[in-house]
C-alpha cells in the first residue's frame, strides 16, 4: 500500500518532472529508504591509511545501505575527526567493527556463506561490470599503495577490477569502492527486487 506521501509525490512529479527536491522532501524520502532491508554487503578495509578514504567509504556504504564495515589492521576507526570530516555522520549509521587480523574476519564471513571478493588488479581479475554477485558479498579493499596483503588472497573467491584508460593505473580507494558498491546494489536489486 502506498503512503499518502508517495501518492502526492507521484502526482506532483507528473506535473513538475524537472523540479529539484527540497530539503524536507529529501529527508522524508530518506526516512522511507531507511526502513528497507540492508544490502547484503560487508566491506572489509585492510590497512587503509587515509582517514579521509575511510570516512568517504562510510558515507558511500550508508548511501548503498551496506550492512557492515570491518576496519582491519592499521585502518583508523571512529571516533575520529578526520573520518567524521568526510563521513558526515555516516559513521554513526553504518554498523562497524574493528579487528587487527583481517584473515580471521574473512574466515568467519566465508563460514557464514559470504562470497569473498577482492577489489584488486590481479591476473585473474575480471571487469567489475561482468561480475554478478550470487550471494552476500564481503568486499575486501586493501592498502592504497600495496593493495591486499598476500595472506588474504587464499581466502578470496574472486577479484574484480575497474578498467583504466589513462596514464594512471588505479583510482582512489574510496572512488573505486563507490563504483563497485553501486554495481553490487544494482545487480542485487535486479535479481531480487528487495532493494527497490
Amino acid at each position: 500500500m502506498r503512503s499518502m506521501y508517495d501518492v502526492r509525490h507521484a502526482m506532483y512529479v507528473e506535473l513538475n518532472p524537472m523540479r529539484k527536491l527540497t530539503h524536507p522532501e529529501n529527508v522524508a524520502r530518506q526516512e522511507i529508504q531507511r526502513r528497507k532491508l540492508r544490502l547484503p554487503l560487508t566491506i572489509v578495509l585492510n590497512n587503509i591509511r587515509s582517514l579521509h578514504n575511510v570516512g568517504a567509504i562510510f558515507r558511500t556504504a550508508d548511501g548503498v545501505g551496506a550492512e557492515k564495515i570491518w576496519l582491519c589492521g592499521i585502518t583508523g576507526y571512529p571516533p575520529n575527526s578526520m573520518i567524521a570530516k568526510t563521513a558526515l555522520g555516516a559513521e554513526d549509521s553504518v554498523p562497524w567493527d574493528h579487528a587487527q587480523d583481517a584473515s580471521s574476519v574473512l574466515r568467519e564471513l566465508k563460514a557464514a556463506g559470504y562470497e569473498i571478493v577482492l577489489l584488486e588488479q590481479m591476473e585473474s581479475s575480471i571487469d567489475y561490470a561482468e561480475w554478478k554477485p550470487a550471494r552476500p558479498v564481503a568486499l575486501v579493499i586493501g592498502n592504497e599503495i600495496e593493495g591486499v596483503s598476500p595472506e588474504l588472497l587464499s581466502l578470496c573467491d574472486a577479484a574484480v577490477e575497474i578498467e583504466m584508460m589513462g596514464v594512471k593505473n588505479s583510482l582512489n580507494a574510496a572512488v573505486a569502492f563507490g563504483i563497485i558498491a553501486y554495481h553490487i546494489r544494482s545487480v542485487m536489486k535486479e535479481k531480487t527486487g528487495t532493494y527497490v
